[in-house]
């Protein structure tokens, strides 16, 4: 479908995103197992769990407006995922692969920040209230997932793999 109207991108780009966090419900239990920083891995899981209810976030907003999503890859978020995957695959287990998580799924959460933000904005512009409401709440659960990643990371995360690799 040619992306003509407004209404055309902000279909796209919701097909998108949904691709995008079913992606991620299929990275973050690989992603979860690699961590071995506890409080890591408890993140991951959690995220998972709110990534779920996301998805069902979509999933209603397409009931409310009647919009017909588009069968789609995100290309981005294939890309975002094949990175933890190597991640996983080239670094040993231990502070340094936690060190390196925490930089991948933040990449993925300012992937979802920019998108859902600009999902609220056009949102608005077709003049869809409630659509907008159910992704800002989306948007806050991004921005804090990013937050406790970036405390994680702050907390020791980052300086257990700064010794781990001396």
């Amino acid at each position: 479908m040619a992306r003509k109207t407004v209404q055309d991108l902000f279909i796209h780009e919701l097909s998108d995103i949904y691709s995008a966090e079913k992606q991620i419900t299929r990275a973050l239990p690989r992603m979860a197992r690699a961590a071995t920083n506890p409080l890591l891995a408890e993140a991951f899981n959690a995220h998972l769990e709110e990534t779920q209810g996301q998805i069902e976030r979509i999933d209603r907003l397409v009931e409310l407006t009647g919009l017909k999503l588009k069968r789609m890859k995100c290309v981005a978020m294939e890309g975002l995922v094949e990175e933890s995957k190597e991640l996983i695959d080239e670094i040993e287990k231990g502070a340094v692969l936690d060190a390196g998580l925490i930089g991948a799924a933040q990449k993925v959460e300012h992937y979802e920040i920019a998108g859902y933000g600009t999902l609220i904005a056009m949102a608005k512009h077709l003049n869809l209230p409630d659509a907008a409401k159910l992704l800002a709440e989306t948007l806050a659960e991004e921005k804090a997932t990013d937050e406790k990643l970036s405390k994680i990371a702050e907390q020791g995360g980052n300086q257990a793999a700064t010794l781990e690799s001396k």
